[in-house]
């Protein structure tokens, strides 16, 4: 009799047991600690406002500013630091739905692009500040360069998935858009010239524009079109391009604009960081080496650095080149996991369309059964949080406006070489409110399209391109 007694006490206590831990789940989740009881080790706490548009301006790290050559500070285009923001209205200022529309614009771009059918570091650096470049649709980021003699600082979008380097030019004979600068004038520059049509340089333009050259009045002609339909033509030119107190760079071959239109909000123009022959990494690789490197910010201060050693911290995987898209920076994405656990997708998911990293893509595009595997296991992981509605192609979202702070699962991109992408806690929701915060991954329509690494998910991670070395690195904590 006493042996039930004990047995009963046992059970009710363990009951009462229960109800309490589960009232405290209930209560503190929704007070402001963890809603989650999952080991920490393969989650990220992730306070909610973290996820919204900062309204404080903090200064560009200090240890950049230590650097040799030229290290100046980059901003969110939309922060309260950058000279190209509404301060006033920071938040009505990201439209978040035209964002990925406009992103998925661009990855129909690439697409087409990269068809399945068509794939010794000398001590002198520049450090670029990288500035979000949200209004051009795509989340492109842009640094200030110098053009011309004597020279004048323009900020210009970089892209890697672009070659040609252009700016608008006076005197705008087919119409250029809005810039927060005065336009270039060619003519008050010393350094400027002209390449003709019949030059080797002109012919070489197709392949880094996807457009064959023309003639006006034996002057060559580019012309540019992007995924979203923003588009430049005008002259193919020569003019120094300056880019820290120490680095120029004479008869550097760019565009000079004169009929421009699109998404590029205030800024100047472009600066191109693809494989061609035409771009910045080509056509400074003597001092440079095809090195290159860049942190891009979740809402502050990041850089692009040319010629720098990499952080000691970055890991390497090989950098792969693919005909389909030779401009592109391919990679070998072998698997991915959430949570700790590796999921069971087949390699032939990642081989079939390849995969590249892009600095203008804002969100990662998987193969339609990895995507579909990372969704699952996310949601999983999420029980505890009321779902939200869809935000455009985002189709896992959640309302955690009753919440301070959720427990948020890792996700680890797996690349050949034994390299990992630890994805920041940043990069693993996407919010338009605090009641609709949504996973930043999206599946492609076709399992032969490329995987596409996109820049919200390699934010505060120095991205580390050594075309010449043949590998690509992940630095965590790069903008810091």
């Amino acid at each position: 009799m006493a042996v039930c007694q004990n047995s009963i006490f046992h059970i009710f206590f363990l009951f009462s047991s229960l109800l309490f831990f589960s009232y405290l789940n209930k209560a503190y989740g929704t007070e402001g600690t963890f809603a989650s009881n999952i080991p920490h080790t393969y989650h990220h706490a992730i306070e909610i406002q973290s996820l919204l548009p900062t309204t404080t301006c903090s200064e560009f790290s200090s240890r950049h500013r230590g650097k040799k050559g030229a290290v100046l500070p980059m901003f969110n285009k939309n922060g309260p630091c950058s000279p190209l923001s509404n301060k006033d209205n920071i938040q009505k200022t990201i439209n978040h739905t035209q964002i990925l529309i406009q992103d998925q614009s661009r990855v129909h771009s690439i697409h087409s692009r990269i068809s399945k059918k068509g794939v010794s570091i000398t001590p002198e650096e520049v450090r670029l500040p990288a500035n979000s470049g949200s209004s051009l649709g795509t989340g492109n980021f842009f640094v200030t360069v110098g053009f011309g003699t004597p020279k004048k600082d323009l900020p210009v979008i970089f892209d890697t998935g672009s070659d040609l380097t252009w700016i608008q030019c006076q005197p705008c004979v087919g119409g250029c858009y809005p810039q927060r600068d005065p336009i270039f004038d060619p003519i008050k520059s010393s350094s400027y010239s002209n390449i003709s049509c019949s030059s080797i340089d002109c012919s070489q333009l197709r392949s880094g524009t996807g457009g064959s050259p023309s003639c006006s009045s034996s002057t060559c002609v580019y012309s540019i079109q992007y995924g979203d339909q923003s588009y430049s033509i005008g002259f193919f030119g020569q003019e120094t391009l300056t880019l820290s107190p120490t680095d120029a760079f004479p008869k550097f071959k760019f565009g000079c604009g004169q009929n421009n239109d699109g998404l590029f909000g205030k800024v100047a123009g472009l600066l191109g960081l693809g494989r061609d022959k035409i771009s910045i990494v080509s056509q400074t690789a003597l001092k440079y080496k095809k090195l290159f490197s860049y942190c891009i910010p979740a809402h502050s201060s990041g850089f692009l650095a040319l010629g720098a050693p990499p952080s000691t911290a970055a890991k390497f995987t090989p950098l792969l080149a693919d005909s389909r898209g030779p401009s592109f920076y391919f990679l070998n994405l072998q698997g991915i996991s959430v949570g700790g656990k590796n999921l069971a997708i087949s390699p032939s998911a990642f081989s079939v369309g390849g995969t590249i990293i892009d600095s203008g893509t804002v969100v990662t595009r998987l193969p339609p059964s990895a995507y579909s595997a990372v969704r699952t296991a996310f949601r999983q992981a999420m029980t505890t949080y009321p779902s939200a509605p869809a935000l455009s192609i985002l189709d896992t979202c959640y309302d955690l406006s009753g919440f301070k702070t959720v427990s948020i699962p890792k996700i680890l991109l797996h690349f050949a070489g034994g390299t990992d992408l630890d994805i920041p806690p940043t990069g693993l929701l996407f919010a338009q409110s605090t009641s609709q915060a949504c996973l930043p991954f999206a599946g492609n329509s076709d399992a032969g399209d490329v995987a596409i690494i996109g820049n919200k998910q390699q934010q505060t991670v120095e991205i580390v391109f050594d075309v010449a070395g043949g590998k690509l690195g992940f630095g965590p904590g790069g903008c810091s």
